[in-house]
């Protein structure tokens, strides 16, 4: 397991936890002082209806009977640097819209809200105060502002507004500013601050985020999109005092507060690379510190404590380290994790290859729960179980697949796995060359060697295509899926087969090519039709790992661009019209909101557009093509 007490993890972690930062999971409206935890929390009190938001979220749905479309806050994303110097977001609530900026003034910190629609009697906006994660602290009330003492010292609170404290309904339990919300008003830390000065102040702050985003070039507004939704997903676990970025605040939420997703983070770790190193580490590492007892990163880890200690996840942690270390030469991260990746390289040898045909089947060991979750019982060592290792919880593929509980895996030799185990160990053999451990070679090459002869067995010439391939019958399954395509991560491939599968499989309308691509099964499969979440939808995450492995084998160019520009113009259509990055799409409509279980703010959708950026050469790295990888 990882030393909690390394150097340079303790030296990222502190230069993460410092400044004011938007890292309280329960609210976007909420802007904490990572030092001591002082959390200075937006509410507005309206009385149309008399409700009060307290905690507003992205994306959130009305839950149950009691509650109404305009019950529920629509939040709109804007821009968020990493480090906290500019925020902006926009809320529309019971018929009122306002937007809130925040920006740092040295060790202070400005906000300034802004009404665009007002109701006919005017809301209170509302400024509560504490101290979060049972930090040591406390606010009190002097004269027109408030004080907060902790041991970095006594804080001065200040707001442009009138306080009239006179409603004892404010469902504050601590001190608060409450003021008329008619105008423009500002809360400031450190000093006062009017409307103006904070507009000049902020304005200039936003200009040069924006001025930042013009070396990706044309790609300037993708960026803006991926930087917004991996800057907003990212919080505080105060259980275990780290900084990482969950898939969304919602699933944060329903978790216990926290939650870590094995190749999500992985994959946001590369996308944050892009532009703040230490939360680029700091996402790989946490992840990779969740290894559980048997040597896999988990399916899922919660702050409640549940881990999903029966499954992993696609094994894509190496590859993602070794494009962290391509951008940042930093050999310190790669010694620090190649110990716990080869563990993992070395569980999924021995527990989920197939020796009779020499390929991978997803599974799922039984184990005694510890909490009495739901999941510790669920799909448990069954095909379900298997089926949420793969990443694609109810996807056609699995439909039907008979489950072998003594060997705990699919009776299904499957070809995304195979791929991903053969650019796992591909993968790690360069990261291994980094670390210093070039002992541990010869075996990874002859993992490799025997993955790849695996991956043989699923070809077949009538098809023209990599097929999974059934252990019980030693038939071939017919239903395709974009995970096909990662049998590319071989660069022992033929040209000739690549070609074949582009041809007859991707361009080939009545299975993936179309207007918005590439559906999680073909389109001529019976469930595709049901467009339920990985039955038909379009998915970053198998986008961005399809188009990895293509580029990888660098024979389909013309493929390569192609997929790039579908993925890039599904992710910009939803951005565009609502500030949503879904976390899956209608592979017929483009759409992400026309189901609820797709969520409006979840970060891997900014794949989409991260595979554009890779194509039109705004940034590097992504697999370099066979014959150019480089230590």
């Amino acid at each position: 397991m990882l030393n909690k007490e390394h150097p340079e993890y303790l030296a990222l972690k502190k230069r993460l936890m410092a400044g004011w930062q938007t890292w309280n999971v329960y609210s976007v409206l909420s802007h904490v002082r990572m030092d001591d935890g002082l959390a200075l929390n937006l509410a507005v009190k309206e009385y149309r209806s008399g409700h009060y938001l307290k905690e507003a979220l992205i994306g959130r749905h009305p839950v149950g009977a009691i509650m109404h479309e305009r019950d529920v806050e629509d939040v709109l994303p804007g821009l968020h640097a990493y480090n906290g110097s500019y925020t902006q977001a926009t809320v529309r609530w019971q018929g009122m819209e306002f937007t809130v900026e925040s920006t740092q003034d040295g060790k202070d910190l400005v906000l300034l809200v802004t009404p665009v629609t007002l109701q006919k009697w005017p809301a209170m906006l509302v400024l509560e105060t504490g101290f979060l994660w049972n930090r040591p602290g406390w606010v009190e009330h002097r004269e027109e502002r408030l004080t907060a003492h902790s041991a970095l010292g006594d804080m001065e609170l200040y707001t442009s507004g009138s306080p009239a404290l006179h409603d004892a309904n404010i469902p504050a339990q601590g001190p608060y500013f409450a003021c008329a919300f008619t105008e423009p008003i500002t809360f400031s830390t450190g000093r006062q601050v009017s409307p103006q000065e904070a507009r000049a102040l902020l304005d200039s702050k936003k200009q040069a985020l924006q001025e930042s985003f013009q070396r990706y070039g044309q790609s300037a507004p993708i960026y803006e999109a991926i930087q917004c939704a991996v800057a907003w997903d990212t919080t505080y676990d105060g259980k275990k005092d780290r900084v990482a970025s969950p898939i969304s605040r919602l699933w944060s939420i329903g978790a216990g507060g926290f939650i870590l997703a094995c190749w999500d983070n992985y994959f946001v770790s590369y996308m944050a690379s892009l532009e703040d190193k230490d939360l680029a580490y700091a996402n790989i590492i946490e992840i990779t510190r969740e290894q559980t007892e048997r040597g896999f990163v988990p399916n899922i880890a919660h702050a409640s404590g549940y881990s999903s200690e029966d499954r992993s996840q696609p094994p894509v942690g190496s590859s993602m380290l070794l494009e962290l270390y391509r951008r940042y030469r930093e050999p310190w991260l790669a010694e620090y994790l190649y110990p716990s990746l080869k563990i993992w390289n070395d569980w999924f040898f021995h527990h989920r290859r197939n020796e009779k045909y020499g390929g991978f089947c997803w599974g799922s060991d039984p184990y005694e729960g510890k909490r009495g979750n739901y999941w510790e019982t669920a799909g448990v060592n069954d095909t379900y179980g298997g089926a949420l290792e793969s990443g694609m919880d109810n996807s056609p593929m699995y439909d039907d697949i008979p489950f072998d509980k003594e060997a705990h895996v699919m009776m299904l030799e499957d070809v995304g796995l195979t791929g991903l185990y053969i650019l796992d160990c591909r993968s790690l053999i360069q990261v291994a060359k980094i670390a210093g451990h070039q002992e541990d070679i010869p075996e990874l090459e002859r993992r490799l060697a025997l993955a790849q002869k695996g991956l043989e067995r699923m070809w077949d010439e009538k098809t023209g295509c990599y097929l999974n391939l059934r252990t019980d019958t030693g038939e071939f399954s017919p239903r395709l899926s974009p995970t096909h395509f990662y049998a590319l991560f071989d660069p022992q491939v033929p040209a000739e087969r690549a070609r074949r599968m582009a041809q007859e499989h991707y361009y080939n309308p009545n299975e993936f090519y179309g207007q918005w691509m590439i559906p999680a099964i073909a389109r001529n499969d019976p469930g595709y039709s049901d467009q339920d979440y990985w039955r038909g939808r379009v998915w970053p995450s198998t986008n961005f790992l399809a188009y990895a492995a293509i580029r990888s084998h660098g024979s389909l160019p013309d493929v390569q661009k192609d997929l790039a520009e579908h993925s890039v113009a599904l992710m910009m259509k939803e951005w565009t019209e609502h500030r949503h990055i879904h976390e899956n799409y209608n592979a017929d409509t483009g759409e992400g909101c026309d189901v609820k279980n797709s969520d409006k703010f979840y970060h891997w959708g900014a794949l989409l557009g991260l595979i554009g950026m890779v194509e039109n050469g705004e940034i590097s790295g992504l697999l370099e093509p066979v014959g150019e990888e480089k230590e």
